[in-house]
């Protein structure tokens, strides 16, 4: 459970590095956005599938500005510890019922989503990071060595 609490903090702290500095660049990186809005929707649909409710409503891929982007980070990471706060290392291996974007049901472990989701944003956080670089700015440092330094 410690180690899914931080990689949680890391996940948290990553965003909010990522937020700041897209929050920075002048003109808007449409494809960018794109990703980073992803990342954090994705998160938003296993928080509500984690606390049993539908998310088949919820996008997935949406064309949103920067500032959705800082609300969802925002609502993500209180949901997110709210969650961990309340989870049991019990709890970790209980099954989860859902089903995914295309209409198909799974049952996953909260283990297992939850490790999901870490690397799923750690992935795309790297691609936004090459996309920064393509376009002359300097990659976010958001390792995890760093985090914990």
């Amino acid at each position: 459970m410690k180690t899914i609490q931080k990689m949680y903090e890391h996940l948290n702290w990553a965003n909010q590095r990522i937020l700041e500095t897209l929050r920075s660049i002048e003109d808007e990186n449409q494809e960018v956005c794109r990703l980073f809005s992803h990342i954090l929707f994705a998160e938003k649909v296993w928080i509500t599938r984690l606390r049993g409710l539908d998310s088949s409503l919820l996008p997935i891929w949406s064309e949103v500005g920067i500032e959705v982007c800082a609300e969802l980070v925002m609502q993500n990471e209180e949901s997110l510890t709210t969650f961990l706060t309340n989870l049991a290392n019990t709890d970790l291996d209980k099954l989860i019922s859902y089903t995914n974007s295309k209409g198909k049901e799974f049952k996953s472990s909260v283990r297992d989503i939850l490790t999901h989701v870490a690397l799923h944003g750690h992935y795309h956080r790297g691609q936004i990071n090459s996309r920064l670089r393509a376009d002359g700015i300097e990659p976010v440092n958001i390792d995890f060595i760093t985090f914990v330094r």
